[in-house]
């Protein structure tokens, strides 16, 4: 419509026109409804590769594509948005970016994750030893754009839904604790969207591993076996996927060694792990009943986190992002738990250690519990205070840790969240 036609029929058609905005973008009651929406986020030229805290690497090429991926849920007046970015993690100051770009769904009811793909651009602002950074600020901003576009691309695709929800061990040889070998969830829980006709939209895959098969020092931008488990998914009838990590903290990896015990870092690999965990996750759904009329519930709340450690605090303070610190060298993040039929989510702001999953997920009340990390920031590791600084092996997980307390405030507030909130129920 153009300028002058909207202000002929602007007078007349007023209340109409506000009713059919209503229609199509305000949450409907009753029925569930879901929809995926995708973005290519492919650096034109390869940025800088970052594969953890310090300077990135150089890239000199690209293999597969980086995506944003948003799913949207549905039901009785309550919209969720949960979203994946193929990132070694995605701030919560660049969520925050997303959120006001956002229409139809609150802030609260945004969940931004991360892949943790170690072969991809720097979405921190990784200060050198000079305070320089390989961020390039106006790549980020379109990818929040983009990100939006495809949150908002969803809600206007909303279609009734029903959902298969299933939690079984991830079979093969897709992880392993690179520091304790069998110390590591093998569970992969999955909820998978089916339209009216049962034919899937999307399949959700929450499982913890490290995206690290390629790695940061080839030089090769990709997203890792991510990339072949989503191109594997849709090639199998899946639906569009979407891969939410979960407690993957040290060091929960891919599991590409060898036959000699070196690890096989190559794209090929990347396809057999990624189509590996693909097949498994449609085992997992296709095993599940489907449930016809699921509930939907989102609740949320903000908890403060010490920096204690002046590695991370100095990367907040010389980032270009503009990370806010509170009351001192504390910072904010938001935790949510999502309710969907008898599964439970339930966010985790960094790279939680498999103990501290394990607990979690036994605390928690669902019949299937799902722990959606690096979700709405990303900060480092999360380990227990027991753990902290405590052995060698461990020292590195506790440089990349913000602070000897932040495990225990973790569980604390996260259990007191789960608690407060109504139970799932189908």
């Amino acid at each position: 419509m153009n300028r002058s036609s909207h202000h002929r029929s602007s007078g007349s058609l007023a209340p109409a026109a506000i009713l059919l905005t209503v229609l199509c973008t305000g949450p409907l009651f009753g029925a569930f409804r879901a929809a995926i929406a995708v973005r290519d986020v492919t650096p034109e030229k390869p940025l800088p590769i970052s594969g953890g805290v310090g300077p990135s690497h150089a890239a000199t090429k690209t293999i597969g594509r980086l995506n944003v991926r948003a799913l949207v849920f549905e039901q009785d007046g309550t919209r969720v948005a949960i979203c994946s970015t193929d990132f070694l993690g995605f701030p919560g100051v660049l969520c925050a970016r997303v959120h006001k770009q956002v229409r139809g769904i609150p802030a609260e009811n945004i969940l931004i994750g991360a892949t943790h793909n170690h072969s991809g651009p720097d979405c921190y602002g990784f200060p050198d030893q000079t305070g320089k950074t390989d961020c390039d600020l106006d790549y980020l901003n379109d990818v929040c754009r983009k990100l939006a576009e495809a949150i908002n691309e969803a809600v206007d695709k909303l279609q009734p839904a029903v959902v298969r929800i299933g939690t079984d061990r991830a079979h093969g040889k897709i992880a392993y604790n690179y520091y304790a070998e069998k110390l590591y969830d093998p569970r992969c829980h999955v909820i998978q969207a089916l339209d009216a006709r049962h034919k899937p939209i999307a399949t959700l895959v929450n499982y913890a591993c490290h995206p690290e098969v390629i790695g940061p020092g080839q030089g090769i931008l990709c997203p890792d076996f991510v990339g072949p488990l989503y191109d594997r998914i849709g090639a199998q009838g899946g639906g569009i996927g979407i891969f939410m990590n979960s407690a993957l903290g040290g060091m929960v990896t891919a599991d590409c060694r060898g036959s000699d015990g070196k690890d096989v870092q190559t794209w090929d690999e990347c396809i057999r792990i990624g189509n590996r965990l693909a097949d498994e996750a449609l085992r997992i759904a296709g095993g599940a009943p489907i449930q016809d009329d699921p509930t939907l519930s989102c609740h949320s709340k903000t908890v403060t986190l010490p920096v204690d450690n002046a590695m991370l605090l100095q990367v907040v303070q010389l980032s270009p992002l503009g990370f806010a610190l509170e009351n001192g060298n504390n910072i904010q993040t938001r935790l949510n738990v999502v309710n969907l039929s008898d599964a439970q989510m339930l966010t985790i702001p960094g790279e939680a250690m498999p103990n501290i999953g394990y607990y979690l997920k036994r605390k928690m009340h669902g019949q299937h519990n799902f722990l959606l990390g690096l979700t709405n920031d990303a900060f480092g590791y999360i380990l227990a205070k027991v753990d902290w600084n405590s052995f060698e092996r461990y020292e590195y997980i506790t440089r990349t840790c913000l602070g000897e307390n932040t495990g225990e405030i973790l569980i604390e507030e996260s259990l007191k969240l789960v608690d407060a909130c109504p139970r799932p129920v189908r």
